[in-house]
């Protein structure tokens, strides 16, 4: 089991280390297959960026890509008949997919050997992190424009 120290998150911010699987490893791994050891780094990255949930969205609409195409090809009748049955379909699949998101990244963390609820933890660390970034921002930006003010 990989281990983290609590606010270390090196392993997440230097990617230029961190292996990329390639793009078919990839499509086994966004319809759920594991990744060698060699790839776990990339998978905690993957499922705690700041674009986490577009990466999932990502995932889902390759495994969405089967069923259309079948859908679209084998389905008989006018396809103003198939639109109707794709689009309903991406529809459930995405109220379901969107609202297992959180569910779904922590256990292919679990998968690549992390503890239960790192995703989660390490996402709102960041966001944390990101909102006090914020308000020092604007808390400079407001002094400066006091001291100009004052000039």
């Amino acid at each position: 089991m990989h281990e983290l120290v609590d606010g270390d998150q090196s392993s997440r911010r230097n990617r230029a280390t961190t292996p990329r699987p390639g793009p078919l490893r990839w499509v086994g791994y966004a319809f759920g297959a594991g990744l060698p050891e060699r790839y776990h780094e990339w998978v905690l990255w993957d499922v705690t960026a700041r674009t986490w949930w577009l990466r999932h969205l990502a995932r889902m609409s390759l495994q969405l890509a089967v069923p259309i195409a079948a859908v679209c090809v084998f389905t008989p009748g006018p396809p103003w008949i198939r639109i109707a049955m794709v689009g309903a379909g991406v529809l459930l699949a995405m109220i379901f997919s969107l609202a297992y998101m959180v569910e779904t990244n922590e256990h292919r963390l679990v998968k690549a050997g992390y503890a239960a609820g790192t995703g989660e933890r390490l996402r709102s660390q960041a966001a944390i992190t990101a909102q006090r970034d914020g308000n020092a921002r604007r808390r400079e930006r407001a002094a400066q424009r006091r001291a100009k003010r004052g000039r």
